[in-house]
């Protein structure tokens, strides 16, 4: 697909932003490659590409909390941000939280917690 090429023409990871399709939450920010692209337009739901392990990965493989692809959008030219509509199943944070920008930097220069926890992290993923 053309397209696709003109996507990784430049950069081979490309920071892909997930945001909720109905709310327009902004979910969490991660990266894909070609290779992720295609496989997340080959079964719907959203797929990354992890670097700290350098491998593919799907949102939900350990969790449950899969997304649900929607739509695909990318900015303009040349193209470098992905934004991915999902349908978010339980949190997309691996922390337990809604959205990954759980928090908020106030005005006394503090970081206040303002998301909502959906599930227990260490219940989820074990202790780490």
């Amino acid at each position: 697909m053309k397209a696709i090429d003109e996507i990784f023409a430049k950069e081979k990871l490309v920071p892909a932003i997930a945001q909720d399709y109905e709310t327009g939450e902004v979910l969490m920010l991660a990266y894909m490659n070609k290779q992720s692209f295609e496989k997340m337009l080959e079964i719907g739901k959203a797929c990354y590409w992890r670097r700290s392990t350098n491998r593919l990965w799907l949102k939900g493989e350990e969790s449950g909390h899969f997304q649900a692809v929607k739509e695909i959008y990318v900015d303009c030219d040349p193209i470098d941000t992905i934004l991915i509509k999902v349908l978010q199943k339980g949190g997309a944070c691996h922390t337990g939280y809604r959205s990954c920008f759980y928090r908020r930097f106030n005005s006394e220069g503090e970081f206040e917690v303002v998301g909502e926890k959906v599930f227990d992290a260490e219940e989820v993923y074990g202790k780490r």
